[in-house]
């Protein structure tokens, strides 16, 4: 695809319109390659997950919500917050899906964790105001999360998970 061999010249939006420019394509063109790098792909549970806040009650404020800070712009999957008369009164939610669907879920954990502290550390920088929360699917938490040695990562690092029942839509479970 045309998209992905620019992507592979351009690292930064900058060398993208270079290249478009010396492969001197039509700029008519331009609008489609912006969409199709700026936006993310959703996670395969990620309708789930939204359901499942929404079912809780949350407002989803972003989807995605986007994280810029100097020269950084990132994606997280989700922005939500509780209403003021609800449990987690006037609470304000950054969420990342993770399926862990690869065939080593410590490596998928290994990127997860470092995206998590990197989104953590640029919210606490520019809304400080919102958690961020890794969600991840029933199973993944049961069969892996709950390893000693994954338990010792979590709580070293202060990670906040959102266990959800994909299936049925619903959060079993917020760790802090």
């Amino acid at each position: 695809m045309l998209v992905d061999r620019l992507m592979s010249f351009a690292s930064t939006p900058h060398k993208l319109l270079q290249q478009i420019s010396i492969m001197r394509l039509n700029w008519d063109f331009l609008p489609y390659v912006l969409i199709s790098i700026a936006m993310p792909a959703k996670d395969i549970y990620h309708d789930a997950v939204k359901n499942a806040l929404i079912k809780d009650g949350w407002m989803i404020t972003a989807d995605p919500y986007l994280i810029r800070y100097k020269d950084v712009d990132l994606f997280a999957d989700l922005a939500a917050e509780k209403p003021i008369a609800a449990e987690r009164e006037g609470k304000k939610i950054v969420v990342e899906v993770k399926s862990f669907l690869s065939p080593s879920p410590m490596r998928d954990f290994e990127l997860a964790l470092g995206q998590y502290i990197v989104y953590r550390n640029l919210i606490k920088l520019t809304a400080a105001e919102y958690s961020l929360y890794l969600a991840i699917k029933e199973s993944i938490y049961q069969n892996f999360f709950l390893r000693d040695s994954i338990q010792d990562l979590l709580r070293i690092d202060s990670i906040k998970l959102l266990v959800v029942n994909t299936m049925q839509e619903e959060i079993l479970q917020w760790i802090d």
